[in-house]
């Protein structure tokens, strides 16, 4: 049995630690790391994406108030100099949501470790020397290919056979629209469609263009990515209604939002694998050691709600294919 001193001794021992293993925990040195996002904050989407991203980092063990502060710029694609102004906050690592918040990034004073998301051609766009060795301060993670946009005219016609004109709405600034459209135009004539390109510079402007495509039963739509086509997405769905066109979205929360179909990749997973990327460079891996990942997983949504107002019987093969199926 153990004596009353000793008791007394182990307790006495034990309080002398007390403050020792506090002032230790409040002496854990707190990190600091930026998040440029091109969109603004009150998107559903950005904040669907900084959920998961702040997910990860707490998996694996940064927790925001206790070892890490993150400063947020949101809305950087309209706003360029949001990235000299993170820059000059001296993060240790940035998270650039968006082609278009790269480049003002890499046009920065000073240079800072840069994780993307939300990019198609990081090579082509300059950003990186190669996918495999980025070569630089820069990697990240991408999402389509030009190429991939080809698939996005085939499964609309899929959906709806009897259309033979079609009208795709892209953003001119984004890096990769127009290669995205020449992929779509050199499929057009083996499946007899005839494209219309419209750039979206105004949203006005953009409404009286598709007002003035649409003719009838067989007209279509696809909506390219892009920072103009996403943060307005909620009226090009709506056009879409309106005008009874079958359409083909990017993403899935276009088709949350009422969309008829989307296929693309499973974004939000790259912002835990974006977590993970920060994590290694602030435990001292360089961005050009990591090399650039593209989509582990794409998924095909579809909306039967929409399908129905349309008039449109989605095809049984096409809906086992899907990965989910909003009634």
């Amino acid at each position: 049995m153990m004596r009353r001193r000793e008791v007394i001794t182990l307790l006495g021992g034990a309080a002398a630690a007390w403050p020792l293993a506090a002032r230790a925990q409040q002496r854990e040195r707190v990190r600091r790391i930026g998040v440029l996002a091109a969109q603004p904050i009150d998107d559903a989407q950005s904040q669907a994406r900084n959920a998961v991203f702040l997910q990860g980092l707490g998996e694996l063990g940064w927790n925001v108030g206790r070892n890490l502060h993150i400063d947020y710029r949101w809305d950087g694609g309209r706003n360029p100099g949001y990235a000299a102004e993170l820059v000059a906050l001296a993060p240790e690592v940035i998270l650039a949501v968006g082609s278009s918040v790269v480049v003002p990034l890499l046009q920065a004073p000073r240079s800072v470790p840069v994780v993307f998301t939300q990019v198609s051609d990081p090579v082509g766009s300059g950003f990186v020397a190669s996918v495999a060795r980025p070569g630089g301060n820069v990697t990240g993670f991408t999402l389509l290919d030009f190429g991939f946009s080809s698939k996005w005219l085939e499964l609309l016609k899929e959906v709806a056979p009897r259309v033979t004109r079609t009208a795709v709405l892209l953003d001119p600034t984004a890096p990769t629209g127009f290669g995205m459209l020449g992929a779509i135009q050199s499929v057009a004539p083996s499946l007899k469609i005839e494209i219309s390109p419209i750039n979206v510079r105004d949203t006005a402007e953009s409404e009286r263009a598709l007002a003035t495509f649409a003719r009838g039963s067989s007209d279509g739509l696809i909506v390219l990515p892009g920072l103009l086509t996403v943060t307005h997405r909620e009226l090009f769905i709506r056009l879409a209604a309106r005008h009874s066109l079958p359409a083909v979205y990017p993403y899935r929360y276009f088709i949350t939002g009422g969309g008829l179909i989307s296929y693309g990749a499973a974004e939000l997973e790259q912002y835990r694998q974006a977590a993970g990327y920060v994590d290694r460079i602030l435990k001292g891996e360089k961005p050009a050691d990591l090399p650039v990942q593209g989509p582990t997983k794409y998924e095909l949504v579809i909306n039967l709600k929409t399908a129905k107002t349309l008039g449109l019987d989605m095809p049984a093969t096409l809906l086992a294919r899907a990965d989910e199926v909003i009634e």
